[in-house]
């Protein structure tokens, strides 16, 4: 039996949950997903019980994929990423907003290469805007959106962070979404997108 995405072939720059998982549900629907690490690792790669020389934490966010590894700021590799987004259909990236256009591989780019390209773009609080320049990990999100807040009143206990990463999780979620219904679109026009996606209105959307 064929796997619904078989035949699609996604780079996943992304790094931690935000993105990596949406990266992994892909691969689980039989896309053929290459995971890209800077020279000094994923940062999951250091958490979660070891085993044969990988983390859990690592694991459980990146199963299924193919990786490698690309220094970005390195001589030559502008024109090795170009190389493989020739053949790429999906991009993944939760760089801080501007970082890939400063390294010469933002969507822009990467669409005179690939015209079709479909880019996921996952960050704390979108491409454009005041808050754009921050980084964001998922407790930042669970603060500004009041979800700590909301469990110690409801726990009468002090402020802390949620048990699991929601803000993460979310994003990817729906970000996985987006790139469906964006491979839908591209079907009928040929034409491909950058998703710019929030990990706050991902969080907004799914609050109840």
């Amino acid at each position: 039996m064929r796997h619904p995405l078989q035949g699609l072939r996604v780079l996943d720059f992304s790094r931690v949950v935000a993105g990596p998982f949406a990266g992994r549900l892909l691969s689980d629907l039989g896309a053929d997903v290459v995971k890209v690490e800077p020279p000094d690792g994923d940062g999951t790669r250091i958490h979660g019980r070891d085993v044969k020389g990988i983390t859990g934490f690592f694991q459980h966010q990146n199963a299924g994929k193919r990786n490698i590894c690309i220094d970005l700021r390195a001589p030559g590799a502008v024109d090795l990423v170009k190389s493989l987004v020739r053949q790429a259909d999906i991009v993944i990236e939760n760089y801080r907003p501007g970082v890939l256009r400063r390294l010469g591989i933002d969507y822009d780019v990467l669409r005179e290469v690939r015209p079709d390209l479909i880019m996921l773009s996952i960050s704390g609080f979108g491409q454009e805007g005041p808050e754009s320049h921050r980084p964001s990990y998922a407790p930042v999100v669970h603060a500004e959106a009041g979800l700590m807040h909301r469990m110690a009143g409801r726990n009468q206990t002090e402020p802390g962070d949620l048990p699991l990463s929601v803000a993460d999780t979310n994003a990817s979620l729906h970000g996985l979404i987006a790139v469906l219904a964006a491979l839908h679109l591209r079907t009928q026009t040929g034409v491909g997108q950058h998703i710019d996606l929030s990990m706050m209105d991902a969080t907004f959307a799914t609050d109840d």
